[in-house]
């Protein structure tokens, strides 16, 4: 079985690179191209502030890869010159390499290899995902900002960033947690199991994938806040 291992990227561009930054949804995926290893990509935009908002943000972007191995993906972390770009064009660059050890449904048909054991104890990170039904996405939308409030005053998650790759459709959320138990406790109460509850009896998504992983080397700074 291939050891997949992901490299999600956070971006905050500088307001000189609003143009380079926007460009990136229309040809940055002739940019990811003979990369040695990568097996999937999602080039993707985020809400105002890098929130669950349906205003997209001009500024605030991610980036996901996944390789068939640890080493394709250090090197294309550490050494790649398209990296190097969107460090270049940043104010703000978070980038963090993640080894699933759960992993349930597809995104656009890919589904990740897990490829560790469920950790004892320290730091986890996930990622949901859903494509949402045209006629059920204004009742979806009006359970996110209670559930996006809460997440924001929600005790031991590290960071929070809300993604898309098409606005108002498909959605996506990246979390780092102190735990699995401080994630499990926000997943199990309050404004998010409400959401959740809502959007699995009323059938909102057609396709949908929740991840967890643990998170290597996280580093660089989001939102206002470092991360070494």
């Amino acid at each position: 079985m291939k050891q997949h291992t992901a490299v999600l990227s956070l971006v905050n561009y500088s307001s000189g690179s609003l143009a380079w930054g926007l460009s990136r949804f229309v040809i940055g995926k002739y940019s990811l191209k003979n990369i040695p290893g990568l097996e999937f990509f999602k080039i993707l935009g985020s809400g105002q502030n890098g929130g669950f908002q349906l205003r997209p943000s001009l500024r605030k972007q991610g980036l996901l890869c996944v390789f068939d191995t640890p080493e394709n993906a250090l090197a294309f972390r550490e050494k790649s010159d398209l990296i190097k770009l969107y460090q270049d064009h940043a104010d703000e660059f978070f980038c963090v390499s993640l080894q699933s050890y759960s992993s349930k449904g597809t995104w656009s048909s890919y589904s990740m290899n897990v490829t560790q054991d469920a950790p004892v104890e320290g730091p986890i990170a996930g990622i949901t995902r859903a494509s949402i039904k045209w006629h059920k996405a204004p009742k979806f939308w009006s359970k996110a900002p209670p559930a996006e409030d809460s997440l924001n005053h929600t005790k031991g998650c590290i960071l929070a960033a809300g993604l898309g790759e098409a606005p108002y459709l498909r959605q996506a959320t990246f979390t780092i947690w102190e735990s699995q138990l401080a994630m499990d406790d926000y997943a199990r109460s309050g404004a998010h199991l409400e959401a959740i509850r809502n959007a699995y009896q009323g059938a909102f998504f057609s396709e949908s994938m929740f991840t967890r992983f643990i998170p290597i080397n996280p580093l660089g700074t989001w939102r206002g806040k470092k991360y070494a």
